[in-house]
């Protein structure tokens, strides 16, 4: 199937009342997508597919954006595989459209909703669907297609993550990168310690755990967690830049990738395991940890309210999860 000749440009109405573009969509499956926290966008000339999550109120991984990706990741596998060895993607762009903010991490909101109603269940379901959709990112949806997190902003906690679930990592300079979960005595659980040590040594991934510090895309950049760093607001420009240089060293770059993975391999028992140490943490807080998480709920909702209302915050309040 031919993605120029069967594809259309189309909009979709979200609950937000706010028209989403989803350039490139089969028409015949287009009934069966419906994302109110993505915009997907095809680009033919460098063969690009991009997810940017825009979820809303505060910019986190909420169940219902993990949902979407995950409905839109195995749509974009069944496509490709569909096609088998001809394929108008190859690559698949994790970005997001929320100025200055890649994503703060995870729900934090519901996860204090869901430790203070002792609801254990629905919380590991949230973990095991954030590590569904960060390992299939990983795994590259088990497709030759390369994936690239393009982070245009800050992230943290599961935001960093995500954005080290790729294969390689563009950021715009200032991009901050943290890891906060110290501030109510968590950790990341949803992948942190076993993307980054294929990046960086073990010691000083701790490092980054326990003293919260943040970091900007040039120090990673440095330190080799960073592919590129672009200019503030010219992410996209060198996105198409860097793979233009990837389509010239194809063969290498692949060559590498495989390499990376034969060498430090990645179960994704490994991270389920983890993420089930998580949630055992989370039912092991005191009140004074979950206060405060609450605490930083309501500084994320005062903060979202400003840039919605043109009042630029000035300061950026830590919210994560791992």
């Amino acid at each position: 199937m031919d993605i120029k000749h069967t594809y259309h440009q189309t909009y979709i109405t979200s609950t937000r009342e706010e028209q989403k573009m989803l350039k490139a969509v089969p028409t015949q499956s287009l009934s069966e997508l419906t994302f109110d926290t993505l915009n997907i966008r095809y680009d033919e000339s460098y063969r690009t597919l991009t997810f940017a999550m825009d979820p809303g109120t505060i910019p986190c991984f909420s169940p219902q954006l993990l949902k979407d990706i995950n409905s839109f990741q195995t749509w974009t596998s069944e496509y490709l595989k569909s096609t088998e060895s001809k394929t108008d993607i190859d690559f698949l762009i994790f970005g997001s459209d929320v100025p200055g903010i890649f994503n703060l991490g995870g729900d934090l909101k519901f996860f204090v909703d869901m430790i203070t109603t002792g609801d254990r269940q629905t919380l590991q379901k949230y973990a095991e669907l954030s590590i569904d959709v960060l390992y299939a990112n990983f795994i590259n949806l088990n497709t030759n297609v390369h994936t690239i997190s393009l982070v245009t902003g800050t992230a943290l906690g599961a935001g960093f993550e995500a954005a080290l679930s790729s294969d390689y990592i563009i950021a715009e300079a200032g991009s901050v990168f943290k890891f906060p979960e110290v501030v109510f005595n968590m950790f990341p659980g949803m992948g942190a310690y076993s993307f980054l040590s294929r990046r960086i040594s073990p010691a000083l991934v701790e490092r980054m755990i326990i003293n919260a510090e943040g970091y900007t895309a040039e120090q990673l950049y440095e330190m080799g967690v960073v592919d590129v760093v672009a200019d503030p607001g010219e992410g996209e420009l060198a996105l198409r830049s860097f793979i233009k240089r990837l389509n010239k060293s194809n063969i290498t770059r692949r060559s590498v990738l495989r390499m990376r993975n034969r060498i430090m391999p990645l179960e994704k028992h490994e991270l389920l395991d983890i993420a089930h140490d998580w949630v055992d943490a989370a039912f092991s807080l005191s009140d004074r940890d979950i206060s405060a998480m609450s605490r930083l709920v309501r500084a994320q909702t005062k903060m979202m309210s400003q840039q919605e209302t043109q009042e630029k915050p000035t300061d950026l309040p830590m919210q994560s999860h791992g």
